[in-house]
């Protein structure tokens, strides 16, 4: 009796959390509707939407396989490089602006360049030399972009052509689809046996590896898939920008950012990128208008207090506070 009685709880909270999800995802759909697109609002909520994307990516690779990554910004930037490359020289011949097709093509550029130096990084290196190792790949990208000539233009960047820009909308709606479709792909990802794989790997390897978990394979595969979304993610930034260059979309920023973003909402965690990508777009976007350029000393004192006081974020405090109830 108590079993059935545990398993009609679990329906019902599951039932409710899909609701509450699908109300959500209304309310913020529908925003355009009766909202002013252009305003300052809409556009913290774009940002808030293109980190979401940006940390689910970075959240796969290091909250669930353990492999802390410091080279988001070169897949971030190999996007949208991607993106421009192929709108300016008319390679898909296609109407480019918004195009789907340039930007799953954009993600998959990262993801090939994340196989090719994961396979030898992920095969030999661990914990802090692959940290460091990423950011050093990360480094060769920045001067290969750099003395790319006529390709890439150099520190002079990529202007890509503006005339197709008639407000905000069409970003958010587009940044809204993919954080949820990003959202939606790390979850179903970690609930199949490639996600027990990779928490079996961020436990124990050497068990993982006992038990039959080729642990290069899911390594690799982690680091490709996340990556892909770091593609997608600097594909939009350049259709925002419409200029790509190495101080825009090489900026260490784009390395710290989900970083900080899954360290706030909780490292590991479905909705712990989600709350962290709107408490970082709110100390960014407001605390820069409001306090001025106070804000980063501000933000500094936040994180220190955060990583003393909820090491596991935001969503390890709810935890914490349900396991003492």
């Amino acid at each position: 009796m108590k079993d059935k009685i545990d398993t009609y709880l679990k329906k019902d909270k599951r039932n409710i959390s899909i609701i509450i999800i699908a109300l959500v995802i209304i309310v913020f759909g529908a925003l355009p509707f009766y909202s002013d697109v252009d305003s300052f609002f809409a556009y913290y909520l774009f940002l808030c939407l293109l980190y979401i994307i940006l940390a689910q990516g970075w959240n796969l690779v290091a909250g669930y396989t353990g492999q802390i990554s410091l080279g988001t910004h070169a897949f971030f930037a190999l996007g949208a490089y991607t993106t421009a490359i192929i709108w300016l020289n008319d390679v898909t011949k296609t109407w480019y602006y918004f195009d789907p097709l340039v930007m799953i093509i954009s993600g998959f550029v990262p993801a090939i360049f994340a196989i090719l130096i994961g396979i030898p990084l992920l095969s030999r290196l661990r914990g802090d030399y692959f940290s460091f190792g990423t950011l050093a790949a990360a480094e060769v990208l920045r001067i290969l972009i750099l003395r790319g000539g006529t390709f890439t233009q150099g520190a002079m960047g990529l202007r890509l052509p503006a005339e197709g820009f008639t407000g905000m909308g069409i970003y958010y709606w587009t940044a809204l689809l993919l954080a949820i479709l990003a959202t939606a792909a790390v979850y179903f990802i970690t609930r199949s046996r490639i996600g027990l794989a990779l928490r079996a790997l961020s436990e124990d390897e050497t068990s993982a590896a006992s038990h039959g978990v080729h642990i290069l394979r899911y390594k690799v595969l982690a680091f490709a898939i996340g990556s892909f979304f770091m593609g997608i993610c600097g594909s939009l930034f350049a259709y925002y920008l419409f200029i790509v260059s190495p101080p825009a979309v090489m900026n260490l920023n784009w390395m710290f950012l989900p970083i900080l973003i899954c360290v706030l909402g909780g490292n590991g965690t479905i909705f712990g990128p989600i709350i962290g990508a709107f408490v970082v777009g709110a100390l960014f976007s407001y605390g820069d208008v409001f306090v001025g350029q106070v804000h980063p000393m501000l933000s500094g004192i936040l994180i220190i207090l955060v990583m003393k006081f909820m090491p596991t974020g935001i969503m390890g405090l709810k935890d914490r506070i349900f396991a003492r109830r």
